[in-house]
C-alpha cells in the first residue's frame, strides 16, 4: 500500500517500482519545494536563525581558541593612549607606594608599557605607540612625583627636572617603541611587495 503525502518525509519522492522512469510518483512537480526546516549535518534542525543561535557556543569558543593561541588582540591610537596613561599610572603608583618615590620599578614599567604598546597597536595606527609612552609618562610625573609644589611654574619646573633625572628610562623606553614600530612597518611594507 503506498504512503499518503502527507506521513512521505521530507525529500525526493520514491518511485514505486513498476512504474515507468518518467512517470512521477506523485502528480505535478516532481521535486518538491525545499522546507524550511531543514536538518543539518549535526542534527540541528529549523529556520537559519535558530540553526545559528544553536551554533552559538561553537563560534564563541573557536573565537577564544583564535584569540589565544593566534595574534595579540590590537590597539587602536586611542587605546594605545589609555593603554600607555594606565600602565604608567599603575607603575608610578606602585612605585611611590612601595619605594616612596619614582625609581627603578616605575622605569621598568614604563619599558614594559612601551613594549606593549609597540606590539599591540594596529599597523595603521603604528605612529601611535611612539608619541603616547612619553606623554603617559610626563602624565605620571605631574600626577604622582613625590614633593610637587603649587602653582604653575613649582609644576613645570618639577616637571622637568623630574624629566631631567629620569631621560634614561624615558629615551630607551621612547626609542624601544619606536624600533619596534619602524621592523613593523618595514616588515608590512616587504610583505606587500612580495604578494
Amino acid at each position: 500500500m503506498e504512503q499518503s503525502i502527507r506521513t512521505q518525509p521530507p525529500g525526493p519522492r520514491r518511485r514505486a517500482p513498476g512504474r515507468g522512469a518518467d512517470e512521477a510518483a506523485v502528480p505535478g512537480q516532481s521535486r518538491p519545494p525545499e522546507s524550511r526546516l531543514r536538518t543539518a549535518a549535526d542534527g540541528r534542525t529549523g529556520p537559519p536563525a535558530v540553526q545559528w543561535l544553536q551554533r552559538l557556543p561553537h563560534r564563541l569558543l573557536t573565537a577564544r581558541r583564535r584569540r589565544a593561541g593566534g595574534r595579540p588582540a590590537r590597539l587602536t591610537a586611542v587605546g594605545t593612549g589609555v593603554v600607555a596613561v594606565a600602565g604608567t599610572l599603575v607603575a608610578a603608583g606602585v612605585d611611590r607606594l612601595v619605594f616612596g618615590g619614582l625609581g627603578v620599578l616605575f622605569g621598568l614599567g614604563y619599558l614594559v608599557v612601551c613594549f606593549q604598546l609597540a606590539v599591540r597597536v594596529r599597523y595603521p595606527d603604528l605612529p601611535a605607540a611612539p608619541i603616547c609612552g612619553p606623554i603617559a609618562f610626563a602624565a605620571a610625573l605631574v600626577l604622582l612625583q613625590p614633593g610637587a609644589t603649587n602653582g604653575v611654574t613649582g609644576q613645570v619646573v618639577a616637571l622637568a627636572g623630574g624629566l631631567a633625572l629620569r631621560a634614561g628610562w624615558l629615551f630607551t623606553g621612547t626609542g624601544l617603541a619606536a624600533a619596534i614600530v619602524t621592523a613593523r612597518y618595514i616588515a608590512q611594507r616587504r610583505r606587500h611587495r612580495t604578494r
